[in-house]
């Protein structure tokens, strides 16, 4: 098997379930190498990313490891036999890695629900907007850097799964650039809310009692629960949570801050109205 130099994060998720799936049955790393009858620098390899496994070696494991959800046990060897080069590979080497293996996940999604408090999402941003916020990053990019990162992000809007989106108002008024891009993302975000995939949804400034979501946050749906993701703004950049605890907090919080918001109808309104007044 081909040892990798740097794991996609999809590649790293597997290994990750995988030494989860060892742990839970209470075996050691050489226990699970007696029984697959390979060495302990494999079972390692495996369970950090550097290297891949064949269906039959998952499969064996998961039968040595007593798993025996099924759906779990396929979309395990889905992302272990992928070898997906998808359009973002084009800018390997020319942005962060963290760039392309948000595409990737999105490429893999089910769906996405995201709650957005101070800008508006990145999948509903016009170029402009996404110019806007990254020319104001610290320390500054040049304008090569942020041309690749907009044409980036503009690329991810490619994808067609079903969206639900949580806009608090502040994020709608905050101008990163002038009234004019302002105006013409609010009118985007009207047009966008037509489409059949998109669910757009706004907090507005005098709901009572909203304390649920302190930063933005990204829920991306995988072909089972237990592999969902959750991707959180943190200081330092975005942080991937997926561990089941978390991950079923952060669905019962989705589900309230939807509960909490204008229905889509009363949203589109809203953000209508905002565009006037501009």
């Amino acid at each position: 098997m081909t040892t990798r130099r740097e794991p996609t994060a999809r590649q790293m998720r597997l290994a990750i379930e995988l030494r989860r799936l060892r742990e839970a049955a209470g075996l050691s790393a050489r226990q699970a190498a007696t029984l697959l009858g390979v060495s302990n620098v494999q079972i390692s390899q495996i369970e950090s990313g550097v290297t891949g496994v064949s269906e039959e070696r998952l499969r064996r494991l998961a039968s040595h490891y007593a798993c025996t959800d099924g759906e779990f046990i396929d979309a395990l060897v889905t992302m272990a036999k992928d070898r997906t080069r998808g359009w973002w590979e084009e800018y390997r080497g020319l942005l962060p890695t963290s760039f392309l293996d948000l595409s990737e996940l999105d490429h893999h999604a089910m769906y996405r629900r995201e709650v957005s408090v101070l800008y508006v999402p990145g999948l509903l941003q016009t170029e402009t907007y996404a110019r806007a916020l990254y020319s104001a990053r610290v320390p500054k990019l040049t304008a090569d850097e942020i041309e690749l990162r907009v044409r980036h992000r503009m690329g991810r809007q490619r994808i067609n799964v079903p969206h639900e989106m949580a806009i608090h108002e502040a994020a709608l008024r905050i101008r990163v650039s002038d009234r004019a891009s302002a105006q013409a993302q609010l009118v985007r975000l009207v047009e966008l809310s037509e489409a059949d995939h998109i669910t757009l949804r706004v907090v507005p400034f005098d709901l009572d009692g909203f304390a649920r979501a302190g930063s933005s946050m990204s829920y991306v749906g995988a072909a089972v629960p237990k592999l969902d993701t959750v991707i959180r703004d943190a200081p330092h950049g975005a942080l991937r949570i997926d561990s089941e605890p978390e991950l079923s907090a952060f669905r019962a919080l989705f589900h309230t801050v939807e509960a909490m918001s204008l229905d889509p109808d009363r949203s589109r309104d809203f953000i209508h109205r905002l565009a006037k007044e501009l």
